[in-house]
């Protein structure tokens, strides 16, 4: 029986990959050929979704992008053998935006099929807690350490110190939090890697829970990935039928269990603290620290609060070493990123390379430039508190250092691009409006300062070309909210506004 490969990915779907696995499960039905449609994860060149493989003995031939329609001729023209025909990609691993990628995190996203546990255990899958089960905590924390991986999800903090203080509270009771509410705009990675390799998050939380002593995890999963939501339910259930998760697991004598709690889209809770809040059952709302989540987090317990690429990262370093990690990457960027491709780009997906990949080797090489074909203007790095990059910096390198020397942040890796048609001063306010949409009110800087902010901005919309008073009152603003403010909600709005300021004069004047 020949498998045939469609996309189950929530990105592939929306661009018609359930109507194409429906049309070809019907139309071999009608031909009586006998098929296995496996719905796999997308392998993140979006531009050809929905792309459809096909297993044959010469290997996996990929074909897209793929209609409905255009499965009759592909059968005709030998789809299931891999026969040639105008959408034939050949293998898809030896396309120029794959070839050149160093694939770790993501190395099995839209490889295997996220339901098997025994396919991914076939492509390295619980390497890296098999060896765990045999090491002290101790020793699982410093490799982690050794291996320099800092927080994905934005903040960047060195994800083995973090687990470090968590292994040194005395307490009963520890907790795993993985923070999956992917809000950023351009974000995509966190729920690519939950829909197409899920068993890697679990894994990973596994091996976070025994290293420093925890024994119930949580994924804290925005509401608005169903996809995720159903892609985690089913591997949670088949790892504890394989005794990966639960009392006892791998007869061990240690427990571990994973439970997904759903949040109700509030961006305030992608703030560590803020999701402590909406787990414990209250409305989201960022806490004052200290103290850390590390030694007082979810119900009052010391609490491992990390995001889902950071813990999907984890055993592919346990499995092959620190070192093997490490070596990738620039000064105290460690490892590989997983930068999300959006906006205004002929080429968008997702991208995993080491760190040191510029902007301008992201948005043209890979990107080809804009899908309207016109000149790049901006590209903001970070979602949406991240900083507008002109392309006067377009050679800065995508890793922590470099984009901190040029007042800008890397974040959760979302990259979006803009043509010359941007009005950059109402990029500002949409900075501006978002914070006072979705601050948790809190705190006044954050809370007032970008409702005021939204006023000042319109004010200097109004009176373009007349001269402006209003530019130094903003900055003021952006000064108090930078720094009074609580949490990086209204701390990090800052960084928008004043990049559009400092590089797009022009458009405020």
């Amino acid at each position: 029986m020949v498998t045939v490969f469609v996309p189950g990915d929530a990105g592939a779907v929306s661009l018609g990959a359930d109507d194409v696995a429906s049309a070809l499960a019907r139309e071999c039905r009608r031909r009586e050929w006998p098929i296995r449609v496996v719905r796999n994860g997308s392998r993140g060149l979006y531009w050809l979704e929905p792309l459809v493989e096909v297993r044959t003995p010469a290997g996996r031939v990929a074909y897209g992008p793929v209609r409905a329609t255009d499965i009759p001729a592909l059968l005709d023209a030998g789809l299931l053998d891999g026969g040639p025909h105008a959408l034939r990609l050949g293998d898809i691993e030896n396309h120029e935006w794959l070839r050149s990628q160093q694939r770790v995190t993501a190395a099995r996203i839209g490889v295997v099929d996220p339901n098997d546990i025994d396919d991914y255990i076939a492509h390295g899958g619980y390497a890296g807690l098999n060896k765990v089960l045999a090491m002290p905590p101790r020793e699982i924390v410093r490799t982690v350490t050794d291996s320099g991986l800092r927080g994905r999800g934005g903040a960047a903090f060195p994800t083995g110190i973090k687990w470090q203080t968590v292994l040194d509270q005395e307490t009963a009771q520890k907790y795993i939090a993985c923070n999956a509410d992917e809000g950023d705009s351009g974000t995509f990675a966190d729920r690519m890697l939950m829909e197409g390799d899920p068993f890697a998050l679990i894994e990973g939380m596994t091996i976070a829970g025994l290293a420093v002593g925890a024994t119930q995890g949580y994924i804290y999963l925005r509401v608005e990935y169903p996809h995720a939501a159903r892609a985690l339910a089913r591997a949670l259930h088949v790892a504890r039928e394989r005794g990966y998760l639960g009392r006892n697991l791998r007869d061990s004598g240690r427990d571990f269990d994973i439970a997904v709690r759903l949040g109700a889209g509030a961006y305030i809770c992608g703030e560590e603290t803020s999701m402590l809040e909406s787990l414990e059952g209250r409305r989201g709302e960022v806490r004052v620290r200290p103290p850390l989540p590390a030694i007082k987090g979810l119900f009052g317990q010391p609490t491992v609060v990390n995001n889902v690429v950071t813990l999907a990262t984890v055993p592919v370093i346990l499995a092959r070493g620190a070192e093997s990690y490490r070596e990738l990457g620039c000064d105290k960027s460690r490892g590989t990123v997983l930068l999300q491709l959006a906006g205004n780009v002929k080429r968008g997906g997702l991208v995993e390379r080491a760190f040191g990949l510029t902007v301008s080797q992201l948005v043209h090489d890979y990107g080809g430039g804009t899908a309207s074909g016109r000149p790049v203007r901006a590209v903001q790095v970070g979602g949406p508190l991240g900083a507008y990059l002109p392309p006067a910096a377009f050679d800065t390198a995508l890793d922590y250092e470099s984009l901190a020397a040029r007042s800008a942040l890397l974040g959760h890796a979302g990259v979006v691009v803009f043509d010359d048609t941007v009005d950059m001063a109402r990029m500002a306010r949409f900075a501006l409006e978002f914070c006072a949409i979705e601050s948790c009110g809190k705190c006044t800087p954050c809370r007032v300062g970008s409702t005021r902010g939204v006023e000042l901005v319109d004010r200097i919309l109004a009176n373009r070309g007349a001269g402006n008073g209003e530019l130094a009152l903003l900055d003021e603003l952006c000064d108090t909210m930078a720094n009074g403010s609580l949490c990086g909600l209204g701390g990090l709005t800052p960084f928008p506004v004043r990049s559009a300021l400092k590089h797009f004069p022009e458009d405020f004047g």
